[in-house]
């Protein structure tokens, strides 16, 4: 059970937010909101509030945020993007659970037949969704948007998306530190600050030591989170000059040494193809290596119905590297069959929350699945509607993107959108083996939707300003004559 402190956190996020709002910059106070949020606070503690979604370490800083850059800051935050089809994407996000709420007012009953006599005994029953519900859940996904809204219209300049990486590459430098004690001692952070242990420890065991976890959800997200870090620091070692490039590339390869301790192969294969991309492709390849991931993330469930995914191959494969992991990914692909049958029953609307999407005993109502990836939460609970909306709102950004930098010669493309571009692909890949999506990786996907639309409609958010200026981005301390001239 989680101790007094770490509800206190909870409380207190507010008046650190707004904090950091009165002595930073914009971007950067929206940057550590959530990062430091997503990064420090407590895991699993959480406040149940009526008709409204739990408050946890995930809701507490978008909401916060936003209402602080609302109502504190008076900035304007647009509720749609202005691309139509972002737009639809956005309204089918925030309005897919209507028709799922509408389609599971039925209870889901578990029943034992007694004897041999045609006496049936209800044993568990779970509640059938009514209106009173359709109000949480569509705060709930309206609440999610929040980080993706901010991001937008404020983190997706070229001057913000160096902040954005920038606060990447710090976090990850800061959070080395206790993921390196854990690596060394054991897991024990949370348990020490908050006053339990967030998940299955057994599985921070690996390798004949162990996976660091800190304050997130499991090692699998720190892992991920390193990942992004290494991306970044990468992406800011190609672009600067000096000393600067130097030190960003030292901290790269510390970063990505760190990545290797954390023991996680899908994270560390990321790395492994994409700090080349980052450090020597162009853009152009960059976007479409990010593309062929997102495509294959977002078919994943339709290959995986039809019975296309070789799953055979892939455990010959993963046997070959690590009989440990093999068994891992057998177990989650058996998981995965036996939810897509759950779901296969309400295809198009899901069956709601409650854990009405999960598969239980016909009797005793005990659940019997263990779901990991996200796609397939998403798809029990919304159906193909909540599925197609939400992945894409994650994928339209990488094809816009790809769209204008085609259209463009690579000088006029900011070189940190692409870094984040393949940030936001290996996330949503690693989302179909895990429940990966968190707040920071929306404000990759509001980044790169933002960007590519100043690209589209020239002085969308600032007017008679240029989208990207290289030199006042990479060497900020020229004078303005030296500026004017260059122009």
């Amino acid at each position: 059970m989680p101790n007094a402190l770490a509800y206190l956190m909870l409380l207190l996020w507010p008046v650190i937010s707004l904090i950091l709002f009165r002595r930073l910059p914009l971007e950067r106070a929206i940057l550590w909101s959530f990062l430091a949020g997503y990064l420090l606070l407590p895991p699993v503690a959480e406040f149940d509030l009526p008709l409204v979604p739990d408050m946890d370490k995930f809701t507490i800083p978008s909401v916060v945020a936003f209402l602080l850059c609302v109502g504190l800051m008076r900035k304007k935050v647009p509720l749609l993007p202005q691309h139509p089809l972002a737009r639809l994407l956005t309204l089918g996000f925030a309005f897919s659970v209507v028709p799922t709420v509408m389609t599971n007012s039925d209870p889901v009953i578990f029943e034992v037949l007694a004897g041999s006599e045609p006496i049936r005994y209800i044993t568990d029953m779970l509640p059938g969704l009514r209106w009173r519900d359709l109000g949480s859940v569509m705060i709930n996904q309206i609440i999610i948007l929040m980080p993706f809204l901010l991001a937008r219209r404020y983190l997706s300049s070229p001057a913000a998306q160096k902040e954005l990486l920038l606060a990447f590459c710090i976090a990850g430098l800061a959070y080395s530190i206790p993921s390196l004690i854990e690596i060394r001692l054991s897991p024990q952070i949370n348990i020490s600050v908050y006053g339990f242990f967030q998940h299955d420890f057994s599985q921070t065991m690996r390798q004949g030591g162990f996976r660091p976890i800190v304050f997130l959800p499991h090692s699998l997200w720190l892992a991920l989170f390193m990942f992004s870090a290494v991306i970044a620091t990468t992406a800011l070692a190609r672009v600067a000059t000096g000393k600067d490039k130097t030190r960003f590339a030292f901290a790269a390869g510390y970063l990505f040494v760190v990545l290797i301790l954390c023991k996680s192969l899908a994270s560390l294969a990321y790395g492994l193809s994409f700090v080349p991309l980052v450090a020597l492709a162009p853009a152009r390849l960059q976007i479409r290596i990010a593309l062929g991931l997102a495509a294959v993330a977002i078919t994943y469930p339709m290959l995986r119905n039809l019975g296309l995914i070789p799953i055979d191959a892939i455990l010959a494969q993963a046997e070959a590297i690590s009989a440990d992991r093999a068994q891992s990914l057998g177990y989650r692909f058996e998981n995965e069959a036996l939810m897509l049958g759950r779901a296969a029953e309400k295809p198009w609307f899901g069956w709601g929350g409650w854990g009405r999407n999960l598969v239980r005993d016909l009797e005793t109502g005990a659940i019997i699945s263990i779901p990991d990836g996200h796609w397939i939460l998403v798809f029990g609970t919304l159906g193909w509607l909540g599925y197609l909306a939400e992945m894409g709102l994650l994928t339209l950004p990488l094809v816009l993107l790809g769209i204008e930098i085609r259209r463009r010669q690579v000088s006029e493309i900011s070189p940190f959108a692409t870094p984040i571009a393949l940030i936001l692909a290996a996330t949503m890949v690693d989302m179909m083996l895990n429940d990966t999506l968190v707040p920071v990786t929306w404000l990759c996907a509001g980044s790169i939707l933002g960007y590519a639309e100043r690209l589209r409609y020239p002085g969308l958010f600032e007017a008679r300003r240029p989208l990207f200026d290289g030199a006042q981005i990479l060497v900020p301390h020229r004078s303005a004559r030296q500026r004017q001239r260059q122009i």
